[in-house]
């Protein structure tokens, strides 16, 4: 029978043993990378190790692909880029450089001119700019290939510069990098990627195949940031009918496209506030309706799968198209019977901070009238008073979203299914300091009750008791409510074209 206190010794042997051909290799492998000759690399890699300092290379990197890459797939690899980088960063030095203490690599055999400035004076293991290399890296390839592409290489030139400016290890470099991907990895566990969520692709509808657009007539809003975005409709869609319109000539332009029965199928190119005229008017005249993304904002496109004019553009090629609700209330806006919305629906602080940033973005821009009209609205405001299921309470906010709108992470983030036959109604009570209660009630998500927030699913909402001049939000658009209303659905009255994905 074999002795078992001469186990231990045996696998204590045996890790020291792989601990010193580490080490062994660690040291060769930073001595070869010291000696050689590098074309360029004098000039090059010392600067841009230090421009990795604090994470500004890479912060200044995504602000510059949200900026040159304009569409949502760009925005969203920059901020996951810089996200995954911050938890990298929080991981490495908080935790992984306080548990192993090594010593930076003496620097005999580095040529001076490599050599930084100042040396570093944290602990060598691991390298803290090759795991937020790493992670930026990774962030931005989860979300976007091609960024990622052209972001890797200069993340992995950031983690060769630390051995060839001699302030960290092989070893250290290859541990810091794997614990970035880790995080970028982490990061996605806790918040999905796009490809990741499902795309709301049922139920299928029948829709006519048209190939470079022909059948196909596009109504463009001049005002909503989209005239750039026309251009590219006409080159990809040659056989289309492209009208660049005004503002007020939108409603009347789309009635008359849709009503014309020489086209197969209503495209429109705008903001959440066009594509919501559109959807009423193809949905009145049985049409499919085609979603380019081009406003300022474009949360119904995003939903839909519809991230580019490219995506509408395979949609209409092949045919493919779901069938989706629409949120309604009566009576709508201006007499109609009815006023209908893609995404929300709103009374309380929002509609009054949309109509203070609608009057103050001429003369301030956009998002400084944003901020603007937030902190006017939620300062020394009274809350709206409504009769909801019978009961008159005091309401800061009341959102009915047009399907139930799921989480990505730690908030609120996009609909899964657009014909689900139901409304994502959240209340947010009246009371003391309106901003906590409204930050409360995003944290605390769907169907939850709290002291200061309830949410619910529901097929149809009775809201009574409005003060005359009350305004009321539906996708970006503000009306004055009447003095009672009801939110209902029209079950899966729009068919819309999306791409299998």
């Amino acid at each position: 029978m074999s002795d078992p206190h001469a186990v231990q010794p045996a696998a204590d042997t045996v890790r020291a043993r792989v601990a010193a051909l580490l080490s062994e290799w660690d040291r060769d492998v930073f001595y070869r990378v010291a000696v050689r000759h590098w074309p360029g690399g004098d000039r090059v890699l010392p600067r841009l190790s230090r421009s990795a300092n604090h994470g500004l290379l890479w912060f200044g990197t995504a602000a510059g692909i949200a900026l040159l890459g304009r569409g949502a797939r760009s925005r969203r690899a920059a901020v996951r880029g810089a996200a995954s980088l911050a938890l990298a960063s929080a991981a490495v030095n908080t935790v992984a450089k306080r548990s192993v203490r090594r010593n930076r690599p003496v620097l005999d055999s580095v040529p001076v001119m490599r050599q930084l400035k100042r040396q570093p004076i944290t602990t060598s293991f691991p390298s803290g700019h090759s795991a937020s290399a790493a992670a930026f890296a990774t962030g931005v390839l989860l979300e976007s290939k091609g960024w990622g592409a052209a972001v890797a290489p200069v993340a992995a030139a950031v983690a060769l510069s630390r051995v060839y400016t001699g302030v960290h290890y092989p070893s250290d470099v290859l541990v810091g990098a794997a614990l970035g991907v880790g995080c970028a990895f982490a990061l996605r566990g806790m918040v999905p990627t796009r490809d990741q969520l499902p795309a709301p692709g049922r139920p299928h509808a029948d829709a006519p195949a048209l190939p470079a657009g022909d059948g196909l007539v596009v109504v463009v809003n001049r005002a909503s940031g989209s005239a750039e975005y026309a251009g590219l409709v006409r080159d990809a869609l040659p056989c289309a009918r492209v009208l660049e319109v005004e503002p007020d000539e939108v409603p009347e332009t789309l009635e008359k496209a849709a009503a014309d029965g020489e086209f197969q199928a209503l495209g429109v190119l705008g903001g959440d506030g066009t594509v919501n005229r559109a959807a009423a008017v193809a949905a009145r005249h049985g049409v499919p309706l085609a979603v380019f993304p081009g406003g300022t904002l474009n949360h119904f496109a995003y939903d839909l799968g519809i991230e580019s004019v490219h995506d509408t553009c395979r949609a209409l090629a092949a045919g493919d198209a779901v069938r989706v609700d629409l949120g309604r209330f009566s009576p709508g806006p201006d007499g109609a019977p009815f006023g209908y919305f893609l995404n929300t629906f709103s009374l309380g602080v929002y509609p009054e901070l949309v109509r203070m940033r609608e009057r103050w973005s001429p003369r301030i821009g956009g998002w400084p009238a944003g901020v603007y009209g937030a902190l006017r609205v939620l300062r020394g405001r009274h809350p709206l008073e409504a009769e909801i299921g019978g009961e008159h309470r005091p309401l800061w906010l009341l959102f009915a979203g047009n399907c139930v709108y799921r989480r990505m992470g730690p908030t609120p983030g996009r609909r899964y299914d657009l014909a689900d036959g139901l409304l994502d109604v959240r209340v947010v009570h009246g009371g003391r300091l309106p901003g906590l209660r409204l930050t409360a009630a995003a944290l605390a998500g769907p169907l939850s009750r709290t002291p200061v927030h309830a949410a619910e699913k529901m097929r149809r909402l009775r809201i009574g008791g409005l003060a005359p001049g009350t305004p009321l939000a539906y996708d970006g658009e503000v009306t004055e409510a009447p003095e009672e209303l009801w939110v209902d659905k029209d079950d899966e009255a729009l068919t819309v074209y999306r791409p299998q994905l």
